[in-house]
């Protein structure tokens, strides 16, 4: 194989081609926000709205995950260009620390800022029966600005809560045996603890919905429970939408992986997921003290 098929080896910088993947993307997305907000609003449209955009968005990106796999599997890829990928990847993942800072944040300062304020003395006189205690869990209080909040219980540490830690901590080992035995050559190893991290977040995943639904049904704990309510699933909620995508990522690098994809010295769509997935394992930790134990 000459120097300009070899992976890692090629002369130049590869530019694909123009194509209509981004714009295609775009338009998905344009239909899954276009759907969710008239669902939402009562328009039975939007569900099919979202529904339809989320399948073309997902025919999209199935689409240009296959061509930028071909490219770099036939050699297209220099080392220049898995830096830039390494950038990337360390650059999006920035990006969502700064999105989980803006909801802990958010949380931060309705605990220690809005809620005593909205409950000091001039505020008491447009809201009396305002009770400025975190969780704000008393029965039939009014909220501010207006609007009852039903009784409600939080959720406490023990046992799901826990159990997910433990799960994502475990996932966390897998992967890491997973990339160790990648780069010694073990190829049947890696693809047996990947196997075994997919599954530890698909169990995640089911045990925090039947959390949700026992929060739901047995502790009345929902979305519009005052600001308790929304942070507390504003931030699980969020978390877990990035488990479901780090699970999807995991399970398509395992189906590369059977099908004779990376080596040991060239493996970055790996390691690129495995730090989303790292970051995802870090994250849930500053959930489950502050959520869960503050």
């Amino acid at each position: 194989m000459s120097a300009a098929t070899t992976p890692g080896k090629t002369p130049y910088y590869f530019v694909p081609a123009p194509s209509w993947f981004p714009v295609g993307a775009a338009i998905g997305l344009f239909f899954v926000i276009l759907g969710a907000g008239q669902w939402i609003n009562g328009h039975g449209w939007g569900m099919y709205s979202l529904i339809g955009g989320l399948l073309f968005w997902a025919f999209v990106l199935q689409q240009w995950f296959r061509e930028a796999i071909h490219e770099s599997e036939t050699g297209l890829y220099s080392d220049r260009i898995d830096i830039s990928f390494r950038w990337s990847m360390g650059w999006f993942i920035f990006s969502e620390v700064m999105f989980f800072a803006a909801f802990f944040g958010a949380l931060f300062w309705a605990r220690v800022y809005s809620v005593p304020e909205l409950g000091n003395l001039e505020n008491s006189i447009l809201w009396p029966d305002f009770k400025a205690i975190w969780p704000s869990t008393a029965a039939g209080y009014t909220a501010a600005p207006g609007g009852t909040v039903e009784p409600f219980s939080t959720i406490g540490p023990w046992p799901l809560p826990t159990v997910n830690t433990a799960l994502l901590l475990t996932s966390g080992v897998t992967l890491t045996i997973a990339h160790h035995a990648l780069i010694a050559g073990n190829r049947a190893k890696t693809i047996g603890f990947m196997w075994i991290t997919v599954a530890l977040g698909l169990i995640f995943l089911f045990v925090q919905g039947f959390e949700y639904a026992h929060a739901y049904q047995d502790l009345n704990l929902k979305l519009n429970s005052g600001v308790f309510g929304s942070t507390f699933f504003m931030l699980t909620g969020f978390h877990g939408f990035h488990v479901f995508v780090g699970m999807l990522m995991l399970l398509f690098i395992t189906i590369r992986l059977h099908k004779g994809h990376f080596t040991a010295d060239r493996h970055f769509g790996f390691e690129g997921a495995a730090w989303y997935w790292h970051f995802v394992d870090v994250v849930w930790l500053g959930l489950y003290v502050v959520v869960y134990w503050m």
